[in-house]
């Protein structure tokens, strides 16, 4: 439980997760160079993918002890386990780039979060980021302190960023089918909630509850329609333009010169 929403790579019933998350990694390793800041590493997959010869240093940081892949380059990487969002004993103007998936959804005061991120990045420097959209989720998620409609995305950003594009993670008729599916689902079991307690409680009660039902819920899909959970490929989701239904927002947050 602690692990806060980590799915694996290696379990069927998450690889609808996994690939719409390694989408974004598979997008920002095009774009970064240069010293690399993380916010949120995770299970440590991600570091593989952005970690090309481009990259000079790269520090990861998370509240949890992250497992990188064997074959990273470890004499450019290191890790930090620490709570965001303070980023204690980092100097300000350090990284070229700075990404962040699906993190600031787990944030309490997410302004903070972004300011940080913009005191350490050098003038020039960039924020790569993702986080769910809000009108795409299908029930209230207790992992997450909140999540966002588009036009609050945009809003947050701008605040603290000098330049922000916002785009969007779609995906195409499999990756929809496959959401439509686990839509129906999550709606069977959310019948039951018939005193909505889903939205009454406090999340942390919910947490537990949630977890075990959402993976039971992948689980149930999968071994329903094995070929189209396990078909799903990260070249399934694809990057443009924020609209009210991407699945995720893709931002690019730029300090000034």
């Amino acid at each position: 439980m602690e692990t806060a929403e980590r799915v694996s790579m290696n379990e069927v019933a998450d690889n609808y997760v996994f690939q719409r998350h390694l989408i974004a990694y598979q997008e920002a390793a095009k774009m970064i160079a240069g010293n690399i800041i993380e916010l949120g590493s995770g299970s440590g997959y991600g570091a593989g993918v952005l970690m090309h010869s481009g990259i000079t240093q790269y520090l990861a940081i998370d509240k949890f002890t992250t497992n990188f892949p064997e074959d990273i380059d470890k004499s450019r990487l290191t890790f930090r386990q620490m709570n965001l969002p303070f980023l204690k004993g980092i100097e300000d103007n350090q990284f070229d780039f700075a990404v962040s998936f699906q993190v600031i959804e787990h944030i309490e005061d997410d302004v903070t979060f972004l300011r940080e991120i913009y005191r350490v990045l050098k003038p020039g420097g960039k924020l790569i980021l993702t986080t769910p959209n809000k009108k795409m989720s299908l029930t209230r998620n207790p992992w997450h302190v909140r999540e966002y409609t588009p036009m609050e995305m945009k809003k947050i950003l701008e605040s603290v960023f000098d330049k922000t594009t916002l785009n969007g993670i779609y995906g195409n008729e499999t990756v929809m089918k496959y959401y439509d599916q686990n839509k129906t689902s999550v709606q069977r079991i959310v019948k039951w909630d018939i005193l909505n307690l889903q939205y009454r409680l406090p999340r942390r009660l919910l947490q537990i509850p949630y977890d075990i039902l959402n993976r039971l819920n992948r689980k149930r899909i999968s071994d329903a329609n094995n070929d189209l959970t396990a078909g799903i490929k990260s070249s399934d989701f694809f990057i443009a333009p924020v609209k009210e239904d991407c699945l995720d927002y893709f931002a690019i947050c730029m300090k000034r010169q």
